[in-house]
């Protein structure tokens, strides 16, 4: 699973550079799409790329691909569009939008392989049912970005017999990134300590005399370290307890503390 997953972060990564240089090239030829999407591969953004690629130049007609959620209206989207259309600019464009689709596709097979891989596995939650995900918030973020194509929260509930996701600020990418790296077997570790230990999420005190004269900050490239810190990091805004917990760190000890303390 850690093969799969770490497999698929790369594509993602690799995904997110193609994308930079269709923008890139996007702007070299002066269509300012960005100051009116906030993605270039969101289904506007794709649409308008497509079409240039296929001849299209008039900007009004690129700009009646506008998805009805898209905020700019189509006039100063066409206002956007104005560009001048160099073949060489164009050429990078369609090898950038190629290398995208096939990261894309990339992903989709990892998908279906990750998926394959976790029905496999042995039944750690005894046939429960999943917990219904009431959460407004949870369910907007379930097809966004690039989660899973299939339901993953559910494949990692059978796979470990309980839902990480019902922790607050912890999502189904957090929860397959620290089960990936660290397991589902806790009993490695002693104590909850020392596995906060093993992250390097714990105090860095220098003692001397049996007081501590300094404090130092654990550096770590752990993956699952990463993944809680960016997690702790959303619980800024969150109206729960560890939400206030982070706040009153926050406050207290300052951002990066309070984010290693409440990834800890």
């Amino acid at each position: 699973m850690r093969t799969y997953w770490r497999h698929r972060n790369d594509l993602v990564q690799a995904a997110a550079r193609q994308i930079q240089r269709m923008q890139k090239a996007l702007t070299q030829m002066n269509v300012q799409l960005a100051n009116v999407l906030s993605d270039v591969s969101g289904v506007t953004g794709q649409a308008i790329i497509k079409a240039i690629l296929k001849g299209e130049r008039d900007p009004h007609k690129l700009a009646a691909l506008r998805d009805y959620r898209v905020k700019a209206n189509e006039q100063q989207i066409a206002q956007s569009l104005e560009g001048h259309w160099q073949p060489d600019l164009l050429f990078v464009l369609k090898q950038e939008q190629d290398g995208y689709e096939f990261c894309q596709k990339q992903m989709a097979e990892c998908d279906r392989q990750l998926a394959q891989y976790l029905q496999q596995r042995e039944d750690r939650s005894h046939s429960a049912p999943l917990p219904e995900e009431k959460r407004k918030g949870r369910l907007r973020k379930t097809k966004k970005g690039n989660t899973p194509q299939f339901d993953m929260r559910e494949g990692l509930f059978r796979m470990t017999g309980t839902d990480l996701t019902r922790i607050d600020g912890i999502d189904v990418m957090t929860a397959t990134t620290v089960i990936s790296e660290t397991g589902y077997d806790m009993n490695k570790w002693q104590t909850e300590n020392h596995f906060v230990s093993w992250l390097r999420l714990c105090p860095d005190n220098r003692i001397s005399g049996e007081k501590i004269i300094g404090k130092g900050r654990l550096r770590t490239n752990n993956r699952a370290t990463i993944a809680l810190k960016m997690a702790a990091s959303t619980l800024r805004k969150s109206d729960t307890y560890l939400g206030a917990q982070f706040r009153r760190l926050r406050t207290k000890l300052g951002p990066p503390c309070a984010i290693k303390a409440m990834a800890a």
